[in-house]
């Protein structure tokens, strides 16, 4: 990697493409340290998904991605490990976000915004109760909100 991975904690806005890029590169490929995955850098490469290859496409591909270097990091102390329906919420929460922003923006400021507009993690809990969304079966398969519904 030419440049330093972005986002070391989820009050640093990324600068330019390439630091998305190395961002996202050193995700996929399990080098990003685990200290460098923040709430900021789950949403960031929830971005970069969402845009490159569209919601349907972003879902699989961040599920194996994840599981991927959650297994290649499973000596840090995780807190939930993978979880589906986390993962599916978030992607809708990215891809609504970005249908509201003007196209014009740079994949920077795309990003940013996002990050910005979904800086509170306990977002999901105004859709799913705490029960819910942290059951097993939540963590295991996609689950309907039970508080309410995730608009289109």
């Amino acid at each position: 990697m030419t440049t330093p991975i972005a986002a070391p904690d989820d009050r640093t806005a990324f600068r330019t493409t390439d630091e998305i890029r190395d961002l996202v590169a050193a995700f996929e490929d399990t080098t990003l340290p685990y200290g460098r995955w923040t709430h900021a850098a789950h949403l960031a490469v929830g971005t970069w998904y969402t845009l490159w290859y569209g919601r349907a496409q972003a879902m699989p591909r961040m599920r194996v991605a994840l599981q991927r270097y959650n297994a290649a990091h499973a000596h840090e102390p995780m807190k939930v490990g993978y979880h589906e329906t986390m993962t599916g919420f978030w992607l809708w929460a990215i891809d609504r976000a970005l249908r509201q922003m003007p196209v014009e923006r740079s994949l920077a400021e795309l990003v940013n915004g996002v990050v910005e507009a979904h800086a509170d993690r306990q977002l999901p809990l105004r859709y799913y109760t705490r029960d819910r969304l942290m059951s097993p079966a939540a963590r295991r398969t996609w689950t309907e909100p039970d508080v309410r519904p995730l608009e289109p």
